[in-house]
């Protein structure tokens, strides 16, 4: 797969003026204004890719960095190389387009709550071979995501556990007053609070099993569980989330 060129620059900001345009009318209908919203974001992700691709017009650059998380947004990890289709980051890149690191080369890779925002087969398959790829052998690939197993076992749940669950969840967030029901949760893992200029949807879910499914078929010799470590992973997504490691095989 190629990383196929973006429309330049002049192109996209008078497209996105566009679409500013059109949000700001108030005779553009809602399923209108929901989906130009998603254009933007994509614009703006289209935009951040471009600039790391005019640097690194091959797809790859040139640093060798060991340790390397992706997606991290503002949870950025000490020795860590962070790669991110939206700043902070050391490298803009959408790895949707690809992994711009050589073969071979890392040794431990790192995400969390980013895989489920990637759709999926396409982009998530996508990205699990291109992380076998630029693993060492004997390199480690950690993941982590909402589980869907934490709600869908335990659904349909007694009030007070929906309560509880929906207060741990949604305590901060604009939708809270929406959120009533245990059914409520498995949306949230299915699709987060979509529509929002804050949070970007869920594309897939994933448990244990479908991990290990994608990451084997990726080529990982080993897919187990991965021991929570807060020095690595943000101890605010250990609840309710699962995470693996997967091993390429040595040479």
């Amino acid at each position: 797969m190629t990383d196929h060129s973006a429309p330049a620059r002049p192109e996209l900001d008078r497209f996105r003026d566009r679409i500013a345009a059109l949000l700001q009318d108030p005779a553009t209908p809602h399923g209108l204004a929901r989906t130009l919203r998603a254009v933007a974001k994509e614009l703006d992700l289209a935009q951040h890719h471009e600039e790391g691709r005019k640097e690194w017009p091959g797809g790859r650059i040139d640093a060798i960095p060991a340790q390397v998380q992706i997606g991290g947004g503002t949870h950025r990890i000490d020795g860590f190389f962070n790669i991110d289709a939206v700043p902070p980051a050391d490298l803009l890149w959408d790895v949707r387009e690809g992994i711009p690191l050589r073969d071979s080369t890392v040794r431990f890779l790192f995400s969390e709550h980013f895989l489920e925002h990637i759709d999926y087969p396409r982009s998530a398959k996508w990205y699990a071979r291109e992380a076998h790829r630029v693993l060492a052998p004997g390199g480690r690939l950690v993941t982590g995501v909402p589980d869907a197993a934490h709600v869908l076992t335990q659904y349909p749940a007694p009030p007070e556990r929906t309560a509880g669950m929906i207060e741990r969840w949604y305590a901060n967030r604009s939708c809270r007053e929406d959120i009533n029901t245990f059914l409520d949760l498995v949306n949230y893992v299915f699709r987060d609070q979509d529509d929002d200029p804050t949070y970007n949807p869920h594309y897939w879910a994933y448990d244990f099993e479908k991990l290990v499914q994608l990451f084997t078929e990726a080529g990982f010799a080993r897919v187990e569980p991965w021991d929570f470590d807060p020095r690595i992973a943000n101890p605010k997504r250990e609840w309710a989330s699962v995470y693996v490691v997967a091993t390429k095989l040595s040479g």
